[in-house]
C-alpha cells in the first residue's frame, strides 16, 4: 500500500464516520455502499485538501470522486498530487 493510500484511509477512518474499519475494505469497495454519506463526504473531502495541501475544483466535486480509495486517488493524482507506487 502506498503512503498516499494510507493517508487516504487514516482521512476516511477520522472523518469518514464509516460503520466498518477503513481497514477491512478493499481499494475498489464502494464507500458510499459501506455507509459513507453525503454529509461525511464533504468532511472527507475538507481533511483530504488539508492533508495534501489541495483543493478540490468544482469539476471533482462529485459523488464519484469520493465513491472509493482508488477514484480518491485517482482524483488527487489529476491534481498534481504525486503518489508512489506501495
Amino acid at each position: 500500500m502506498s503512503d498516499a493510500d494510507e493517508k487516504i484511509r487514516n482521512v476516511l477512518e477520522e472523518h469518514g464516520r464509516l460503520p466498518v474499519p477503513v481497514s477491512t475494505l478493499n481499494n475498489g469497495d464502494d464507500l458510499y455502499q459501506n455507509g459513507l454519506s453525503s454529509h461525511a463526504s464533504v468532511n472527507v473531502m475538507l481533511a483530504l485538501e488539508d492533508e495534501f495541501d489541495v483543493e478540490f475544483p468544482d469539476s471533482l466535486l462529485r459523488k464519484g470522486t469520493f465513491q472509493s480509495v482508488a477514484a480518491i486517488r485517482e482524483a488527487l493524482t489529476s491534481l498534481g498530487v504525486v503518489i508512489a507506487p506501495g
